[in-house]
């Protein structure tokens, strides 16, 4: 082979611009100061990603994120949850009453127990007996008219003011009760309530409010429910009352329950002289609703003694309790119907009340044991309950004894309330009414009561 002279002949051979062929060193290594080596062998630079992209996002940052989806997917559920039943409201279609039970009658309290055990809700007052109620004419009942009475003797009762407190033997699971009320009581000292509960049980089985005021009762009738954990009315309702509480759980709110306010036409001086008129309250499971109308307005399916009233077609109560946040067959159960007036207490013996809301004298209880001339006007008249229920409704009688013994040691409710409306005195007028009631009530009663009457006028009644 024969080897040509390279150096010789160079110039015979084209320019390749040696210079750009890489330069390589004994060990065959490419010069890397070389520029074009060095940009061959640069990588290119990994373009940022965009906030939202998370390829782009750290392990933390993904787990706060996930987080936050939950969080957001909970709130959305329980938002939806708590609109529907926000908006929500029960099914209070027609149901067929019949009449179950009447108190009415000359025999009206012989279907109630006396209470005579302390006061639970530390009132200046001394519930008596049946035999010592008949004594005093504190309760008496003719044919067409039943009352209960704070005694208004003038003797100085130091030991507390004697008034009495009934529950009856019945007790209703539900029902339709209708209440003929003709005088509502009030007066500086005085807590009237007319009320349904279990007195074994509270306030496990619950408590129903029907009529409660205070003092002058200037600021119309209270409707409350009291209760264990699990019932609020912050719900849609259908009502003409004022809402106040909406946690009807006995512990919240100093134990004010969840209630409603009606009028001042609704208790008191002006409910007595529109002539009276009638509550009604439905127990059902769908909830509890109560209505009132004077005299002069009161359904025909209730004012005939031969229908069958029918709820759905009175209109808008003026408390609605619905079952929609609030289990009604598990919390109200064994109810009794009961009635009262309590003296001073932990109600209308408050200074909140008693001083601040009704500007009454000296302190409730001197109050109350020196001026039971203060008391004329401290009276339940009524015509008549009425109790309705369905066919599939059952009621229960309970134990006289085991009534009297258990109601020694249960609670009742104290239903805390604020209004803003400026308390009234009352008129001479009212004394004279009370007068002439009790002269109608006379005439109707017999010569053993009349006796009693006269008794108890001469005591100052």
């Amino acid at each position: 082979m024969v080897y040509r002279n390279l150096s010789s002949q160079a110039s015979d051979y084209p320019d390749y611009e040696l210079s750009n062929v890489p330069y390589t060193t004994g060990n065959n290594t490419a010069d890397a100061s070389h520029p074009e080596v060095m940009a061959k062998s640069a990588k290119p630079a990994t373009a940022a990603k965009p906030w939202y992209d998370p390829r782009g996002w750290s392990l933390l940052t993904k787990s706060l994120v996930a987080a936050g989806v939950v969080v957001a997917i909970v709130a959305l559920i329980v938002g939806l949850v708590e609109g529907l039943k926000s908006s929500s409201y029960p099914d209070y279609s027609s149901l067929s009453y019949t009449l179950s039970r009447q108190y009415s009658g000359s025999s009206f309290f012989d279907e109630f127990e006396y209470y005579t055990a302390t006061d639970p809700t530390d009132g200046f007052v001394q519930y008596v007996d049946s035999s010592t109620a008949s004594e005093l004419n504190l309760t008496y009942a003719s044919n067409s008219r039943a009352v209960l009475r704070v005694d208004t003797s003038t003797s100085n009762q130091t030991s507390g003011r004697r008034s009495v407190r009934v529950t009856s033997r019945e007790t209703y699971e539900n029902g339709l009760f209708i209440f003929d009320i003709v005088h509502t009581p009030y007066g500086c000292a005085t807590w009237p309530a007319l009320w349904l509960t279990d007195p074994n049980n509270w306030p496990e089985h619950g408590e129903i409010d029907v009529l409660e005021s205070n003092n002058k009762g200037t600021h119309g009738n209270a409707m409350t429910l009291h209760t264990t954990s699990g019932c609020k009315m912050n719900v849609k309702r259908k009502e003409t009352g004022s809402p106040t509480y909406t946690n009807c759980l006995n512990t919240a709110n100093d134990n004010a329950g969840c209630g409603v306010s009606g009028g001042k036409a609704t208790y008191g001086q002006q409910f007595n002289e529109n002539g009276g008129g009638v509550y009604a309250m439905e127990l059902r499971d769908a909830g509890i609703r109560v209505w009132m109308w004077a005299r002069d307005d009161i359904p025909d399916d209730i004012s005939n003694s031969s229908s069958s009233p029918d709820p759905s077609t009175w209109g808008e109560a003026l408390a609605d309790f619905p079952n929609t946040n609030c289990d009604i067959s598990s919390h109200f159960k064994n109810q009794s119907i009961i009635v009262n007036i309590d003296v001073c207490g932990d109600l209308a013996g408050a200074s909140t009340y008693y001083t601040d809301l009704y500007g009454c004298p000296d302190t409730c209880t001197q109050w109350a044991a020196e001026n039971g001339a203060n008391f004329t006007n401290a009276y339940w008249e009524f015509n008549s309950f009425k109790v309705y229920q369905t066919s599939s409704s059952s009621s229960s009688s309970t134990s006289s004894a085991a009534t009297v013994a258990s109601t020694a040691s249960s609670s009742v409710t104290t239903s805390a309330r604020s209004s803003s409306t400026t308390s009234q005195s009352q008129t001479q007028g009212q004394s004279q009414e009370h007068s002439q009631t009790q002269g109608q009530q006379g005439q109707e009663q017999s010569q053993e009561e009349q006796q009693q009457q006269q008794q108890q006028q001469q005591q100052g009644g």
